[in-house]
């Protein structure tokens, strides 16, 4: 047994104990509230609540059966699908593109719906890793993992309801999930505290004895071929598929991860292959107790915990057989043919890839150390350098760390580059640079200095870290354990341990051109792609590198001198006192400076406790939807000052300080947060960057070319394209995505964005709100910069934020629509039910500072300033009846009921439409052509509907409901 206590903002215990199956478990007590007071329960009180727990239990057996109630697995589940999003696609705080169809209401009211439901307290968590993934897939059943991860919860011996889990977990207050990577397969749920033991055993159940009926199968096969259908149309699953189809034959990062129906259903079958006998085989063979690690996390004691992991989990069986290996398999690329370049069709961002192996050290953490530097975008750096071209919009560079990107046979090092159309006509170069740098940075050899900054700055946010939410706590923890030793569980892959130079300097001589390829991805690759893909149908072709660059990069090439290693940080905090009161402490944000340009809300916190600080600030102006053309045009200036930002601000990314630009719908949001010690100087630079606002025609020409880009992506996506739809309907006044891409088409000129720029800051109203390790008179220091830096004069007429809905009328209206990509055979269906404010039960104890400074900005945001509306509703809902609960149901489910629906109906053959290609036959977005909407009438299976043929004549008919704000 291995205990030990960590304080992470708040004070875990933590034993480490292995069973006499093998499973190796890691117990978590979370042994105080957030304000201090001990949660132990005595040994009365947990008499009682087993007590209790046994009579729910009892209660609940009539009516656990869940068949009227949906799956409640969250999301998808394969995340060795999902890696390549995390360098491309979700750059964090600093995305330069935003979508800009979400408002800042919008991204906080999604923040709420992931609360947790019904609990005065966090919920209780556990997780489970089993060491088999995708890899161990039998060459003649492709996705037999991830199809195993989903039948193993199809009801167990002890409770064989089929969704009898999910209907546990729906009832109080939890969720569940899973996810098969290559090597790992990582199972999860939440729950209330009060029923974590038995949802324990329900849970463990599925390990110790899983039904896996093959009545199941067929359904189950569907839910899975579903996923695949879903993943096809992204372009970072498709290139994940791709790289690993160019492996060598045999290796395992060449199998089809997903499975769908024609793996595991049609060609077993015209195979005579028994899908449910190899299913149960595979399980038996791999989900063995000790290839198992568990992590249970909940306000318990550790006696406890110990007790209920040692009773329940030991029933899971130990088949005594070696974990599966693949350590001895040569290297996945070792064939001349793979250094070549290839050209892919691609929907979506253009993107230069180059790919090595190296084996992962993690107490060195070379390629971490690599990936800091050739991602950095500060002066010196690659994408510094590309930016003055004009050639790129941003850079990744890494390993994600990942079961694709790093396993027990290979780790890639890949770097991608957003290029401009410009960019596109000079890939080669683009490469060039990237091997410029990396040479620079082999001819200088490690750095011990930018190494220890590095370790600096990830201890500082490990000892500082937020409490995160326990579901994905104990997930991250329970991989951990399948990796490092008991001593390094909490910190293996956060810290850095040695500097150990000869193995940095190891890892990047294996970045030479000659162990590299290219993939380059584009719409404007239609038509040089004759190769397809299997599985996911992405078309391509594969081309040797052009001579000139071959020579070139076998030879001894001459360094770029603009090219160079980043200064020292400034950014760095070095000063985590908790400051002193200065003025009185209140409970909710109170107003500390008004004046006719502005007003600032203040609160200290006194919760949490650490040395951070969250500012944020919304700039007003009425302008910004006098047209469409305005919100083109101030979605074009906050994009270049988002721009003008990426270099001078990066060195306060990296260490730790966040920030983010929105173009709301109202005005600017500016949102900054990190350690108190340096945020100033990060807010006063943004501050500096917008008052000294400046941009030159070739920045105009590339931001407008992405702009153009973003603009027809959210229009192509289903999902994107409903909303849009279901807003267009609902928001009086609203301009819609085909309105702003039109309108970005048909071409803005450099002096129209001048005049608007100056216009905008030439008058506005500001609201602040500052929270955290700060004092009140600094908290004013804010507002006070803003309104001395950009000299704005107050709004002549008052401003208010308010968002104008159209009265539905008491009837089902319908507006069914074609996806506007040819490609895509998912349809979309949005229901919305018309009704001023559904109260919901948010008693659940915020985990981390940031849940309480969104519900204090959505107030300043919105203007309602009802700070204290969280324990109103609370209130409120509890003297709300069952009666009051069954007559609003009913009279919004009755004849006067105002619903909308939304489809967006993809292409396949049950809508008449020629069988879909596999990859996206769309129009290059800059092809000049303007989508529109087709209009479709509605199924037969629809009656008693009215059908929207026309958005702007069908509202102009409606009336608008009233703006009001709740203020008491």
């Amino acid at each position: 047994i291995w205990e030990v206590s960590v304080f992470i903002a708040n004070n875990y215990s933590f034993r480490y104990i292995k069973l006499q199956n093998g499973l190796c478990a890691l117990l978590i007590s979370d042994l105080n509230y957030l304000d201090g007071a001990p949660a132990a329960l005595s040994s009365e009180e947990e008499d009682e609540e087993e007590d209790d727990d046994e009579s729910e239990e009892e209660s609940d057996e009539d009516d656990d059966s869940g068949a009227e109630i949906e799956d409640g697995r969250e999301g998808f589940d394969d995340e060795d699908c999902d890696e390549g999003d995390e360098g491309e696609d979700n750059d964090g705080d600093n995305e330069d593109f935003n979508d800009p169809d979400d408002s800042e209401l919008e991204e906080l009211a999604e923040k709420e719906e992931t609360r947790k439901r019904g609990c005065t307290e966090k919920q209780s968590a556990a997780a489970l890793c089993v060491a088999v993934g995708s890899f161990s897939d039998p060459e003649d059943l492709p996705g037999l993992a991830h199809f195993l991860e989903h039948m193993v919860f199809m009801g167990s011996l002890k409770y064989p309801d089929e969704n009898g889990f999910d209907a546990f977990l729906k009832k109080h207050g939890g969720s569940d999930n899973a996810s098969t990577d290559c090597e790992r397969t990582v199972f999860q749920f939440d729950v209330q505290r009060k029923y974590f033991k038995e949802a324990l055993d329900r849970w463990a159940q599925f390990f110790i004895h899983p039904l896996m009926i093959r009545d199941a199968i067929d359904r189950e096969v569907e839910a899975v071929d579903s996923e695949y259908q879903l993943a096809r149309p992204s372009d970072a699953n498709r290139k994940e598929m791709l790289f690993g189809s160019l492996a060598r034959p045999g290796h395992p990062m060449k199998k089809f991860f997903w499975g769908n129906a024609d793996t595991l259903k049609h060609e077993p079958k015209m195979n005579n292959i028994d899908t449910y006998t190899r299913l149960r085989d595979f399980w038996q063979r791999h989900y063995s107790a000790h290839y198992m690690t568990l992590v249970v996390q909940s306000k318990e004691t550790l006696d406890t915990l110990e007790k209920w992991v040692t009773e329940i989990f030991s029933e899971i069986p130990n088949n005594g057989l070696p974990k599966p290996s693949f350590g001895h398999l040569t290297q996945p690329f070792d064939t001349p043919e793979f250094h070549k370049l290839y050209r892919v069709l691609s929907v979506k961002d253009i993107t230069s890839w180059h790919s090595i192996s190296f084996k992962f050290s993690f107490r060195v953490k070379p390629l971490h150390y690599i990936s800091w530097l050739v991602g950095h975008e500060g002066k010196g750096s690659v994408l510094s350098f590309l930016r003055k071209k004009f050639w790129a919009l941003a850079l990744y560079g890494g390993n994600g760390e990942t079961g694709f990107e790093q396993n027990s046979t290979y780790s890639i090092f890949s770097i991608s580059v957003t290029l401009t159309d410009e960019g596109y006509k000079h890939f080669y170069e683009v490469a060039h640079v990237v091997f410029q740098y990396v040479k620079m940075l082999q001819k200088r050899g490690p750095d011990k200095r930018i190494w220890e900054e590095i370790q600096k700055i990830e201890a500082n946010e490990f000892h500082y870290q937020e409490q995160t939410d326990p579901v994905d706590y104990v997930e991250s923890l329970c991989e951990n354990m399948q990796l490092f030793q008991k001593e390094d569980f909490l910190t293996g892959d956060q810290l850095l341990f040695e500097y150990k130079p000869e193995i940095i300097a190891d890892a990047l001589n294996q970045l030479s051109p000659q162990r590299a390829n290219l993939v380059l991805l584009s719409a404007a690759n239609e038509g040089q792609c004759h190769l397809k893909e299997r599985w996911f149908g992405t078309q391509y072709s594969v081309e040797d590198i052009d001579k000139y660059w071959s020579d070139l990069w076998a030879s001894d090439f001459e360094l770029n001198q603009d090219l160079h290693l980043p200064e020292e940080n400034k950014y760095i905090a070095t000063d985590f006192a908790l400051k002193v009161a200065d003025c009185p402490e209140t409970e909710y944000p109170a107003k500390t400076l008004s004046t006719q340009q502005g007003c600032l809300w203040y609160r200290k916190d006194d919760k949490f406790k650490i040395p951070k600080g969250y500012v944020r600030f919304h700039l007003i102006s009425p302008l910004i939807q006098q047209s469409a053309e305005n919100i083109v045009l101030f979605d074009t200036f906050v994009n270049i000052l988002s721009h003008n930002l990426g270099e001078p601000a990066y060195e306060a990314d990296v260490a730790q300080l966040e920030y983010k630009l929105v173009a709301g719908e109202h005005g600017l949001v500016i949102r900054v947060k990190g350690f108190n010690h340096k945020l100033p100087l990060l807010f006063q630079l943004i501050i500096d960057y917008l008052s000294d606002f400046s941009f030159t025609p070739a920045v105009f020409e590339m931001i407008t070319e992405q702009l153009k880009k973003t603009y027809f992506n959210i229009l192509i996506k289903p999902e994107t394209l409903a909303k849009d739809v279901r807003l267009l309907i609902l928001e009086h006044g609203r301009w819609s995505m085909i309105d702003k891409y039109q309108t970005l088409m048909n071409g803005l000129s450099i002096e129209s964005l001048s005049s608007f720029v100056k216009a905008f800051k030439s008058q506005l109203f500001v609201e602040g709100l500052v929270q955290g390790n700060f004092t009140s008179r600094v908290s004013t220091d804010f507002l006070n910069y803003v309104v001395q830096k950009l000299q704005f004069a107050p709004l002549a007429h008052p401003c208010p934020v308010q968002f104008r809905v159209v009265d539905l009328p008491n009837t089902h209206l319908l507006c069914k629509v074609k996806t506007l990509n040819k490609g895509d055979a998912n349809s979309e269906v949005t229901v919305y039910y018309q009704v001023t404010a559904l109260i919901k039960l948010k008693e659940c104890e915020d985990s981390h500072l940031g849940e309480e400074v969104d519900r204090n900005w959505n107030e300043v945001v919105t203007q309602q300033y009802l700070f204290d509306r969280l324990a109103r509703e609370i209130e409120a809902l509890k003297s709300v009846t069952k009666s009051d609960l069954v007559t609003w149901f009913q009279a919004h489910r009755s004849n006067k009921k105002k619903v909308l629906s939304v489809h967006v109906v993809g292409y396949g053959k049950h809508e008449g439409d020629s069988e879909v290609t596999a990859v996206a036959e769309v129009q290059n977005s800059s092809s000049g052509e303007i989508p529109h909407l087709i209009f479709l009438p509605p199924s037969s299976l629809m009656t008693n509907v009215t059908s929207i043929k026309d958005i702007k004549a069908y509202t102009s008919t409606l009336n608008v409901l009233p703006y009001h704000k709740i203020l008491k």
